[in-house]
């Protein structure tokens, strides 16, 4: 794994990020916090999940494990949400920016929410931010899709081409 291959899934990441949130803003607002039988209950809840998620991630890469996630409660709109989401990708980026590719195979160490202990290489855990994000926005996808408003054909190949 190189660095410049990580900024390529993380710049496909946040352009697929925008298409889902794009998206989402041709729903009502009851639409978005409606339960959609997803394992995060909503579209709201999924798209907080997978936020919160990428931010709590990052934040264990810079040496600071939160003690908790991100909460629905703080996001009642899709705008207050996307603008968390912008707010969270310039952070990434960011950090992104500063790393080296012998910073890949550094160890970090940090807590889960739980307090659980862990170690694991920095590629590791950027490849699992992506992966995990892939499955929140197939979850978001099928939402959408469902209400009527397909994201459309999410693929990295799709992104590459764009």
């Amino acid at each position: 794994m190189n660095l410049a291959a990580i900024h390529s899934l993380f710049d496909y990441n946040y352009w697929v990020n925008q298409r889902i949130l794009d998206t989402a803003a041709g729903l009502s607002p009851e639409q978005f916090t409606a339960a959609a039988g997803v394992s995060h209950g909503s579209l709201r809840g999924t798209l907080v999940h997978a936020l919160s998620a990428e931010w709590a991630w990052r934040r264990r890469c810079q040496g600071s494990s939160p003690p908790g996630l991100l909460s629905e409660d703080e996001f009642p709109d899709l705008e207050s949400l996307a603008r968390r989401s912008r707010e969270e990708e310039g952070a990434m980026r960011s950090y992104l920016a500063g790393l080296t590719n012998e910073d890949l195979t550094s160890i970090i160490r940090y807590s889960r929410t739980e307090g659980t202990s862990f170690e694991t290489p920095l590629w590791q855990i950027l490849l699992h931010v992506i992966n995990h994000g892939t499955q929140s926005r197939s979850e978001a996808a099928v939402i959408l899709t469902q209400y009527g408003h397909s994201p459309g054909d999410l693929d990295y190949m799709i992104f590459l081409r764009e």
